[in-house]
């Protein structure tokens, strides 16, 4: 097996980059999971309609196609971001709605609510594939921001659009950190995580905390589906299904359930993914990514942090 040492650290860099990506749609795993004890499996098409909202307002609605400076590109990227995260969420808040709350309400066996939400994620990415939404082919995000060398790392040039994802993703990972362990909405979604009927008991309003855990959930999504877009160039309807499913490794990798877990794991499989194609090539990365996660339910089931959510 031939390694080609000089792409060590091109493929580091990228490797970062999406892992802080994969870290920040793990979130959405890992929150609905330390509630319901349940699987998102539609998380996929919550993170993809973050991306064609900020798309279709920045780009066709407003015409925002060529790159701006100063003030006017913070004020622009703010709102590709909050645009992203608002319209995942609620997707997801509408999502919970539809194809969790009748089950829950009917106390649906679980393999019910994994059958929803596969339901779910094919109905919705299947709408955007029609010409009135999307169509089938790649849209061209605007180029609202130029590719500018940052500052190099291990010989390897990062770009603003890198600086940017890595900012990004760590305010939000505080903030959430903060916003569970600190607040008493976080301390409500603690609760209900640990012992539902304990929660009840305690004045927790169940299903008012459960919508909560998918709007936050489904903000960070959107604002990963940003990210993505700003960083690859291009929305399409079924664009969220390979990084849903890397999300949702990462996430067993860090610990499901486990916030801190959520962005190790992210951090870590973009690693893993990237730095194969030094020995590999790109042809084995997305097998490599695959790999990880029955290798991991096999060694270590409760991933690296566990399952707490929270800290």
């Amino acid at each position: 097996m031939d390694c080609n040492t000089g792409l060590l650290g091109p493929t580091f860099v990228q490797g970062l980059l999406l892992g802080f990506i994969y870290a920040l749609i793990a979130l959405g795993y890992t929150m609905v999971y330390g509630v319901l004890k349940l699987i998102n499996f539609a998380h996929d098409a919550v993170f993809m309609i973050g991306g064609v909202a900020a798309f279709y307002v920045i780009g066709q609605w407003f015409g925002l196609t060529d790159p701006f400076t100063g003030v006017g590109l913070i004020l622009v990227l703010v709102a590709v971001l909050v645009i992203g995260g608002l319209a995942s969420s609620g997707g997801a808040v509408l999502l919970e709605r539809a194809a969790y709350r009748p089950l829950r309400k009917r106390h649906a066996a679980r393999l019910s609510y994994l059958i929803s939400a596969i339901g779910a994620s094919f109905f919705a990415t299947y709408l955007f594939q029609q010409s009135f939404l999307l169509g089938p082919g790649k849209r061209s995000f605007p180029h609202v921001m130029t590719t500018e060398k940052a500052f190099e790392i291990f010989g390897s040039r990062v770009n603003n659009k890198g600086v940017l994802i890595i900012v990004t993703v760590i305010v939000c990972l505080v903030l959430l950190d903060r916003l569970i362990n600190q607040t008493k909405t976080g301390r409500s979604i603690r609760a209900l995580s640990e012992d539902v009927v304990a929660a009840q008991l305690m004045g927790v309003n169940v299903t008012r905390v459960i919508v909560m855990t998918f709007a936050i959930g489904g903000f960070f999504g959107g604002i990963a589906s940003a990210l993505y877009s700003l960083q690859f160039g291009n929305v399409v309807w079924n664009m969220g299904f390979i990084p849903g499913v890397k999300a949702f490794t990462a996430a067993v990798l860090g610990g499901i359930g486990n916030i801190r877990g959520a962005m190790l794991g992210g951090l870590l499989l973009g690693l893993i993914e990237n730095m194969s194609v030094v020995c590999l090539g790109n042809q084995w990365s997305d097998v490599v990514a695959f790999v990880v996660l029955p290798l991991m339910l096999i060694l270590r089931p409760t991933g690296i942090l566990g399952e707490r959510i929270g800290g």
